[in-house]
């Protein structure tokens, strides 16, 4: 008897390699670089200080408050290889002066019909308090617009309620 092993599926590229992903955007209070080791201990802070608030504006159970630094770790390495892979592409959104994160913005390639790319981010509490997720997403919105190669992009939880996209079908 022969035994044919599978291998799992390989997950095409995001973006043409004609295509240079963008490494870095300034916007008026804030700058973008590549979520990945280099920013760990920044996000990590991030976001276990905003455990409730993140989990209820991304309707999730991440993060959760048990998470470690080690845990962080294995993350990042994994955002640094979906970036490598131009499989995703992950962004810390920091301070002008990259001396704090203010939240995260993905790029990711969408299972739904009728997308071929799906924006989230989050924000931590204090800045979504001031309003800072307003100017975060404009600036998304129309960066992705002028930027990206992308035909249609989704933003659940913003363009479309949560429940309304988990309820489109998927891809084929």
């Amino acid at each position: 008897m022969t035994l044919f092993l599978l291998a799992p599926p390989v997950i095409a590229q995001m973006v043409p390699d004609s295509f240079q992903p963008p490494r870095s955007y300034a916007g008026r209070n804030f700058r973008l670089v590549p979520l990945g080791p280099d920013v760990a201990q920044l996000d990590f802070n991030a976001y276990m200080g905003s455990i409730d608030h993140i989990r209820s504006s991304m309707g999730g159970n991440w993060p959760r408050p048990d998470l470690t630094m080690a845990d962080q770790a294995k993350d990042m390495a994994g955002e640094k290889a979906q970036w490598d892979g131009r499989k995703s592409f992950p962004y810390a959104v920091l301070t002008l002066d990259g001396a704090k994160e203010l939240g995260c913005f993905y790029i990711r390639p969408s299972n739904k019909e009728g997308y071929d790319a799906v924006a989230t981010m989050w924000v931590t509490k204090d800045q979504f308090d001031k309003g800072f997720e307003t100017e975060l997403l404009a600036d998304m919105k129309a960066w992705l617009n002028n930027a990206w190669p992308f035909k249609k992009v989704a933003w659940p939880g913003h363009d479309i309620p949560m429940a309304e996209w988990r309820a489109l079908p998927a891809k084929k």
